[in-house]
């Protein structure tokens, strides 16, 4: 089924047909139209929706219901996002699945409602406190903001774990075609959920009664499990890499502007390419390596002062020069910018 759809229209869409049935959330610009349609579609199809009276409240719903077995989704931006830390935390403890639509606005602070890339820090290194994980699924189009959240419910049943689509603003607000095959959602069996029965009211991890080595057993069971996501789960898209002379780097709405910057570039007779993370974490610095193996420079650009760029960085080790380029506030480069930037630099190599 073909439609025009806003990015974060499909969210729900997509969480619908991945079997989700319950979403508790707060509105905040420019994520509120995922609450929206939740109200709206979720209860059509026999689920819960609940606006919560703040952040802090939503993810511990989402807690109990995915304590209980369910799927369940959570959207917010910059500070609702922050409020949900601590929650966000006790979800990768007690190893519960859920998926949390973060739509990037400025920061930091309330910042303004503008799209921005800098909550990456926050949801690729923890942001909540004790040694765990996101998953972070990258969407660059209205297309993947639905593929991706199905995805999304996919690895954090998988790994029962949290899994996040850090969407910046302006992929979650444009409209765009979109394609839908409607298929039923196919869910694993939750054998650890708490089912409200004794011989499941163990199952609920609860981290303040471990001993030292009991709560040591338990986080490197945690760290196995993500050793584990790093080896299977990294997703990335390349474009004109081949044979490129400099590799430009971004992902969301930065990475298509990178794609035509390198036709630009191509143009004028720059072999440029274009490398996409699509997993943010685990972060694919392996096939980064292999797509910079002859490059002479990388180029990052972002919409922060600077976050996945110290990802590209340990990942390339020095080998080759990478140079940052960034815009915040709510503006982005255009084409034409980035490829005088890309000019720029490659006369300096020379």
């Amino acid at each position: 089924m073909r439609q025009l759809c806003k990015g974060n229209v499909a969210v729900v869409k997509a969480a619908l047909m991945a079997g989700c049935r319950s979403f508790y959330g707060y509105p905040i610009t420019p994520a509120s139209e995922i609450a929206e349609y939740a109200a709206l579609l979720i209860p059509q199809a026999g689920g819960t929706f609940v606006q919560a009276e703040s952040e802090v409240s939503a993810i511990n719903m989402v807690y109990g219901a995915s304590c209980a077995g369910q799927r369940v989704m959570t959207a917010s931006s910059g500070p609702g996002i922050s409020l949900m830390q601590e929650g966000i935390s006790y979800l990768a403890g007690a190893e519960l699945p859920c998926v949390i639509a973060d739509i990037m606005r400025g920061g930091p602070g309330l910042g303004n409602i503008s799209p921005e890339q800098s909550d990456y820090f926050c949801m690729t290194k923890g942001g909540g406190h004790g040694c765990y994980r996101n998953i972070v699924l990258a969407p660059s189009s209205v297309q993947e903001m639905a593929a991706l959240t199905m995805l999304a419910f996919e690895l954090a049943d998988k790994y029962r774990n949290p899994a996040v689509l850090l969407a910046d603003g302006y992929v979650g607000q444009m409209m765009e075609p979109l394609e839908l095959e409607m298929t039923e959602a196919i869910q694993p069996a939750k054998p650890w959920a708490v089912r409200g029965t004794p011989e499941t009211h163990g199952n609920l991890v609860s981290s303040i009664y471990l001993t030292n080595d009991l709560m040591e057993e338990h986080v490197r069971k945690l760290e196995a499990k993500y050793l584990e996501c790093e080896r299977s789960e990294c997703r990335w898209e390349t474009y004109r890499a081949e044979d490129a002379e400099v590799l430009v780097i971004g992902y969301g709405i930065v990475s298509r502007i990178l794609r035509t910057a390198v036709d630009v570039a191509r143009a004028h007779g720059l072999k440029a390419g274009l490398f996409r993370p699509i997993t943010l974490w685990p972060f694919p610095s392996q096939a980064l390596r292999q797509a910079a193996e002859k490059v002479e420079k990388v180029l990052v650009v972002e919409l922060s002062t600077g976050q996945m760029v110290e990802d590209v960085r340990l990942a390339l080790n020095g080998r080759i020069p990478v140079e940052f380029y960034s815009r915040v506030g709510g503006n982005v480069p255009s084409a034409e910018k980035i490829h005088s930037e890309l000019m720029a630099h490659m006369e300096a190599l020379v």
